[in-house]
């Protein structure tokens, strides 16, 4: 099934541009889940979509607590409406209002923009009056890459850092030098390493892949991270960057849940849970876990009654 849709999506093939287009067409038209709302908005000088659980009474649930997401696809592609339908069901399974970002992309806004645009973004929802410890960062792909990038820069800018992060297959090694990235028997249809050189050398332009902040895990210092959650797939290029990131993380003191999924692809969650069982089974740990970091004075009043 992933097979023959990525084969027919035209998104892994031809020039930047062309995948572009492919997977914005793929994308014409795509809605929130049942039981979210959607609200087009600005963040941090960027296009931006809140997607909102409804609360047991109907009623969209407070903004309160959020979580800022990253959509992946190399910081060369994607779109709020590519990533529309896993935003949204990350909201349901959370309960958490999600912000997704429009951040800018390469070729035409090659690093730092993104990074940039992410911190913008983070730093509005503080001003808005959301506190720290009811905020989370996610992403996937890239998007996992750039969570990593905005936590070392909230850190090292003085900001108070997020309550919880979800990294999906986080790209944050832009060498492709690990030895999934170079083992060719495993067998993802979604990325290989011929594409991941390509987005690369889009957005890096004259930046060196070793820059911590576009290839986070040449960081020096991973202290100060939050509760992470790390999930990869068994057969895709990016394994060895998330088990290495976790390590990292771990290692300087913070939780850190690593999941790697036997036999699924690059960022696997985005197809529907019933084609794809992993990906719901996936959704659900996800927003039980943004959930335990985020509402955790929710939950011990709603335990108390």
């Amino acid at each position: 099934m992933i097979s023959s849709f990525i084969r027919d999506s035209g998104v892994t093939q031809g020039s930047i541009l062309e995948r572009r287009e492919a997977m914005a067409a793929g994308s014409i038209g795509a809605v929130a889940p049942p039981g979210v709302t959607t609200e087009s908005a600005t963040l941090g000088g960027r296009p931006a979509e809140w997607l909102v659980p409804t609360g047991a009474d109907g009623a969209p649930v407070a903004r309160d607590a959020a979580v800022l997401y990253f959509h992946g696809g190399g910081y060369c592609m994607g779109s709020l409406d590519s990533h529309r339908d896993l935003v949204g069901r990350i909201a349901l399974a959370s309960g958490v209002p999600v912000v997704s970002l429009d951040y800018r992309m390469a070729p035409e806004h090659p690093f730092p923009a993104a990074i940039d645009d992410a911190l913008a973004a983070y730093t509005e929802l503080l001003e808005m009056g959301i506190g720290a410890d009811r905020l989370g960062v996610a992403g996937d792909s890239a998007g996992g890459g750039l969570t990593v990038a905005t936590l070392l820069s909230i850190r090292d800018t003085g900001l108070p850092i997020p309550a919880a992060a979800v990294c999906l297959s986080p790209w944050v090694d832009l060498t492709q030098t690990s030895p999934s990235c170079r083992d060719e028997s495993l067998s993802d249809p979604v990325l290989r390493t011929a594409d991941l050189d390509l987005l690369a050398a889009a957005y890096l332009a004259s930046t060196e892949p070793t820059n911590p902040l576009a290839s986070p895990l040449f960081a020096d210092d991973f202290t100060g991270m939050p509760p992470t959650r790390i999930e990869a797939g068994e057969d895709e290029p990016l394994l060895d960057d998330a088990a290495s990131l976790a390590g990292r993380i771990g290692a300087a003191g913070a939780v850190v849940d690593l999941v790697i999924w036997p036999e699924m692809v690059h960022v696997f969650q985005v197809f529907p849970g019933e084609s794809v069982p992993e990906a719901a089974e996936s959704v659900t740990g996800i927003g039980d876990f943004l959930s335990t970091h985020l509402l955790m004075d929710r939950r011990a009043k709603s335990g108390m009654n």
